[in-house]
């Protein structure tokens, strides 16, 4: 299945024969890059073709309704993080063998261990995240990531969301044999330029509809880098005073002190908008001028095709895949230099408007015509297909249609099947 295909998955069932039971097991359900996919993956299937479940190791978090909504039950064990026990190894074999699934598939490495509890039925493993360095994780993890490695070989599948998480995880001793690279999706029709969105985030915000903003949506956490980020501002503050920074994701809430006498050190209180964790990213997205990851470690990240699917170029930290996601529609930077950053959102800024727009507008091809979700979900169903011994040919898609915004007037860019063709052909989506 070539990834390069836009537009929604065919939900008609001609294309193969009997359906495909599918069991998700994933560590937990909130709002984070993995949680996002699987969620969209499901949506986006065809609930005769692929009849699914799910199942949390802890608990509903806030993607269960979605998930529900979708006509995938969820089971949770509600364990506590880090800390499986053999009954709820057994409560998850209990639970697999209820539901008696085709396929099941695991989603992140405690989940991935987790799915031995299945054993006699095809699994695959899917990972998330890039290892730079194993000290870098915790001991825990490091545990559970060097187990994984020796358990690999029997994996029926290994999906890996990055070609350097890939990479990377063969240098840790994962199989070969059965490995494969199935980048994020993302959805066009939700994730799109929006003037009124533009214009009523502002509005809602107390801001002028003239004020820059620069935004970045991601969790308060060590990989995210935010000093590196609020260090950055400050440079690009005494060049663009007007300009505003924009912080969405879990703890990044005017009630965590510590980070309030951060931004009072840095005299940055009152230029840092603080959002916390949001339910209406597309439209805070879509209000961004300049989209920024200033991340020491990522694997593929979901915010960065989510702004370019906007229109709004990004500044990014060289980090996992999100130089090959990026293309040209923006800057990269090295990791952990926050000058360079600042000089790369400070470029973005001062583009004119007609300019930035246009690299916007680059951006949101290239997502549309490389990454679309309907493309990514055939391409997991084709796995499961396959794993479960049944026939599947992919559904047909339009291509991009003139009426959708940037795509009408798009020109060829490279694609994940050309571009360092020196890696292995099926290292590509």
């Amino acid at each position: 299945m070539d990834a390069t295909q836009s537009g929604p998955p065919s939900t008609s069932t001609s294309t193969a024969g009997r359906p495909v039971k599918v069991c998700h097991i994933i560590t937990g359900l909130g709002t984070g890059g993995a949680e996002t996919m699987l969620t969209r993956l499901i949506e986006g299937r065809d609930p005769r073709r692929f009849p699914t479940t799910v199942i949390s190791l802890m608990d509903r978090g806030q993607m269960a309704e979605r998930l529900e909504a979708a006509g995938a039950p969820v089971e949770t064990l509600n364990l506590n993080r880090g800390r499986p026990t053999p009954a709820a190894l057994f409560r998850l074999r209990r639970l697999v063998e209820h539901h008696n699934p085709d396929v099941i598939h695991a989603w992140m490495y405690h989940a991935n261990l987790g799915i031995m509890a299945g054993l006699g039925r095809p699994f695959a493993w899917n990972i998330r995240q890039c290892v730079y360095d194993l000290a870098d994780e915790s001991r825990g993890t490091q545990a559970v990531i060097r187990l994984g490695g020796l358990l690999s070989p029997q994996a029926s599948a290994i999906v890996y969301n990055s070609r350097l998480s890939r990479i990377q995880h063969r240098a840790l001793g994962y199989s070969e044999r059965r490995d494969e690279v199935i980048p994020n999706g993302f959805d066009t029709a939700t994730f799109r330029p929006s003037e009124e969105d533009y214009r009523e985030v502002r509005r809602e915000l107390g801001l002028p509809t003239a004020t820059p903003l620069i935004g970045m949506v991601g969790r308060l956490h060590p990989i995210k880098d935010h000093p590196n980020l609020l260090a950055a501002m400050t440079i690009v503050a005494a060049e663009h005073p007007q300009a505003r920074l924009v912080l969405v994701g879990r703890g990044l809430t005017e009630d965590n002190v510590e980070l309030m006498d951060q931004l009072r050190a840095l005299d940055l209180h009152d230029r840092v908008i603080l959002l916390g964790e949001r339910r209406d990213i597309p439209r805070i997205t879509a209000a961004f001028d300049v989209a920024v990851l200033s991340s020491k470690s990522e694997g593929f990240p979901n915010v960065v095709g989510e702004a370019m699917a906007c229109g709004v170029p990004a500044a990014v930290t060289d980090v996992g895949d999100a130089a090959w996601l990026l293309g040209e529609a923006g800057r990269v930077v090295p990791p952990q230099d926050s000058v360079q950053l600042a000089r790369a959102i400070s470029e973005l800024l001062a583009m004119d408007e007609v300019a930035r727009r246009q690299l916007g507008q680059k951006g949101r091809r290239r997502i549309v015509e490389n990454f679309s979700l309907g493309a990514i979900v055939a391409r997991y169903h084709a796995l499961y297909a396959r794993l479960a011994g049944v026939r599947f040919e992919a559904p047909a898609y339009a291509p991009p249609s003139a009426t959708e915004p940037h795509a009408a007037d798009s020109q060829a860019l490279p694609t994940p099947q050309t571009q360092n063709a020196s890696e292995s052909a099926d290292a590509e989506p």
